[in-house]
């Protein structure tokens, strides 16, 4: 597999000297590891299936592969963060060596960094890529997390710092079609006009080629919306992009949890929001409406959707 993750070559490290060289290797080595990890186009979905047809009862679950760029890109944040600091801080100049000692100095690692007071979420995120990095599902188990807590997260739920250096009334085509679609921010950016079609009962989709975990999806644009879907692509070259810029303070996210609420008032009339702030019974929501929107927002676990879009 091509590498589309570059590192410095042991060539531009000859004026440096030395150590930077073995710094270069160090992270080489690291890199060529995560290469080996990936596994895009494979699907995770089909891989954990198999595993619950065998009567296995799983809660989480992991391939030990990457299926997605955006995962590996954030796994190799971490690791490589990792392993420089068990250079710098124990002296451990080879994989092998690192290896040996990788649940005690990971326990270590994360132990600083919960003293430190990181977010539950960069340290679940951390200890997920260094159990990937090791092939080690126990790596660090001994480490309690602190909990995630819904109560803790702030995004897009009020006013944000990037807000006001936004401005809406500029943006209104852009803010309608997510109004209209939900999309992700990396999924807006990659669509293009051609993958905006009606169905044969007239029903307009978007057709989204790489979402989460490089899984393809048909979005139902939501009724009474599909003015501002069909206004950006009145005569345009099919193989265009829908939109050649997307303001980065556009807090996508917001518009997409607005979307998700909405669709799910739809395909549950007569149902509110379930309640925010407690344990969710079954009997607190429409589980038929919770599916269709996962869904449509491309996730594959309700629980997700619910927490984080639909309370």
């Amino acid at each position: 597999m091509k590498n589309i993750f570059p590192f410095p070559t042991e060539g531009d490290s000859f004026f440096f000297g030395f150590s930077i060289s073995l710094r270069i290797s160090w992270v080489r080595e690291s890199i060529e590891r995560l290469d080996q990890r990936m596994a895009i186009g494979e699907s995770r979905r089909e891989a954990k299936q198999a595993l619950r047809a065998t009567g296995e009862r799983i809660w989480t679950f992991s391939t030990g592969k990457v299926h997605s760029y955006k995962t590996r890109t954030t796994y190799q944040e971490h690791t490589l963060r990792f392993v420089n600091w068990v250079r710098d801080t124990y002296h451990i100049k080879r994989l092998a060596d690192l290896d040996a000692r990788s649940n005690e100095l990971a326990s270590t690692y994360l132990k600083q960094h919960i003293d430190a007071g990181k977010s539950p979420y960069t340290l679940q995120a951390e200890r997920s890529a260094l159990r990937l990095f090791f092939a080690n599902r126990a790596l660090a188990q001994e480490v309690t997390l602190p909990r995630r807590e819904r109560a803790t997260i702030t995004r897009s739920r009020g006013p944000a710092s990037t807000d006001k250096h936004f401005q809406p009334a500029n943006w209104q085509h852009v803010i309608q079609f997510l109004q209209a679609t939900g999309l992700r921010r990396q999924e807006l950016h990659d669509l293009h006009v051609q993958d905006i079609y009606q169905d044969h009962a007239g029903a307009l989709l978007v057709h989204v080629a790489n979402g989460k975990g490089g899984r393809q999806r048909e979005v139902p644009v939501f009724p009474g919306r599909e003015a501002a879907v069909l206004s950006v692509l009145n005569g345009r070259d099919p193989q265009a992009h829908v939109f050649d810029r997307i303001p980065k303070n556009l807090d996508v996210h917001s518009y997409r949890r607005a979307f998700a609420q909405d669709l799910y008032r739809l395909y549950a009339p007569g149902w509110g929001l379930p309640p925010a702030e407690r344990r969710l019974k079954r009997t607190d929501y429409h589980r038929a409406a919770a599916e269709r929107v996962t869904w449509a927002l491309g996730h594959n676990r309700i629980d997700v959707v619910l927490r984080h879009y639909i309370r």
